[in-house]
């Protein structure tokens, strides 16, 4: 059988990729180093036309398999990353490979937890986690191996945003069964638990931080947020305040509400309430809608009020706001960004940069009981912060012609 790729979003390039050798004996100059979670096969990055691939072999039933439900994930708009194809056809005895586009600026648990783990950094990933899965179950996908070792983080603004990985043990259905979510809970609570050991015996966990109770703490948090999405809840007509409070929860927990089943309990004066529950990502539609600028939600958040704030400021309430967002990034967002050294911008994506610097602008205009400017906050927080954050972009060779392929 010749070698085939398959892919609709394939590049043509990866063909040049020395696919008759085994993954573990790549050239290193067709490779990028990057941080690698825990596999339980090979997994390699490689760098084509300025594009990074996260490559893993793996046998050509389940090459197709996880290709597929990459792809299911990405029609529903889920936290996954994106399959690009998958190979077949290579030397006899090897295995296929899977691949997918590297998602920039993710780092594998391991890597956000390089130093000893402090409690409130463990909080935020776990509350991501339990986010993604929640987010999973209710389009219907089945995980099977919910693990931190499964799962890429990206910063977002305070908080952390979760990937699905590896979707290997993984199924879609058209609703998920209760024996499956409680299977999925199961497992998450024995891998987390192990890998909390395992930070554990490696001298990067916090000696607060207890690996049962952990591991503990994520089902109880997902059950809260399962209940809190999903759950009938039956008010008096009076009442309604209280179904306004559920929403403003549900927006905290990063969940939009699209609409609202309401229907009166046979009887009574009461009436059954279910909010209709979307994914969440309104102030990422809104900001990049209004600035083309795509961020993870927290950010989209923040930069969102930083553009209300500029409304406000300017005297500009009635006008248009697709014309005040455009003066606000040509006149606050851009030249702040452009402010960063060049050589220092690749470290954090740019909606985080801008956070990071809304931050130090209010910790110094604190210290100094008055507003120090953004100007200012900038060159501190070049001199004081990001000389000395690690590059968490996927950084490539300056010389393109580098790594060219042969």
């Amino acid at each position: 059988m010749p070698l085939q790729i398959t892919g609709a979003l394939g590049d043509p390039d990866l063909i040049r990729l020395p696919w008759e050798v085994p993954l573990a004996e790549w050239p290193q100059h067709h490779l990028v180093d990057l941080p690698r979670g825990i596999s339980r096969h090979v997994v390699r990055f490689a760098r084509l036309g300025g594009k990074v691939y996260a490559i893993k072999e793996i046998s050509e039933r389940y090459a197709k398999r996880e290709y597929q439900l990459l792809w299911d994930l990405a029609r529903l708009d889920a936290p996954a990353v994106e399959p690009v194809a998958y190979v077949t056809g290579r030397e006899e005895g090897l295995d296929a490979a899977l691949v997918t586009r590297h998602l920039q600026f993710s780092l594998p648990y391991r890597a956000v937890m390089s130093g000893t783990l402090r409690p409130d950094t463990l909080t935020r990933l776990m509350d991501a986690l339990v986010v993604l899965l929640v987010r999973l179950h209710l389009t219907g996908f089945y995980w099977g191996d919910c693990s931190l070792s499964n799962t890429l983080f990206r910063r977002d603004a305070g908080a952390f945003a979760a990937y699905l990985v590896d979707a290997e043990t993984g199924e879609m259905h058209p609703m998920i069964s209760e024996g499956q979510r409680l299977g999925d809970i199961d497992a998450a609570h024995t891998n987390i638990f192990g890998e909390m050991l395992d930070l554990e015996a490696g001298g990067l966990l916090h000696p607060s931080i207890d690996p049962m109770d952990t591991a503990e703490d994520i089902v109880n948090r997902y059950h809260r947020l399962w209940a809190e999405l999903t759950q009938d809840e039956i008010i008096e007509e009076v009442d309604w305040h209280r179904v306004e409070q559920r929403i403003r929860r549900l927006n905290l927990l990063g969940f939009d509400v699209a609409e609202m089943m309401v229907r009166r309990k046979v009887g009574t004066g009461r009436l059954i309430v279910r909010p209709k529950v979307v994914d969440s990502g309104h102030h990422q539609r809104r900001l990049l809608r209004l600035t083309g600028l795509d961020a993870e939600e927290n950010q989209a958040r923040r930069l969102l009020n930083d553009l209300d704030g500029f409304r406000v400021a300017k005297g500009l309430r009635h006008e248009d706001e697709a014309i005040v967002a455009h003066r606000w990034l040509a006149e606050v967002f851009q030249p702040t960004i452009a402010a960063i050294p060049a050589e220092l911008r690749g470290k954090l994506e740019a909606p985080q940069l801008f956070h990071e610097i809304l931050d130090h602008r209010w910790y110094l205009s604190e210290a100094a009981g008055a507003d120090v400017g953004l100007a200012a906050a900038v060159t501190s927080y070049v001199r004081k912060v990001l000389v000395f954050k690690p590059d968490e972009k996927a950084l490539l060779p300056d010389d393109e012609n580098a790594n060219q392929l042969s």
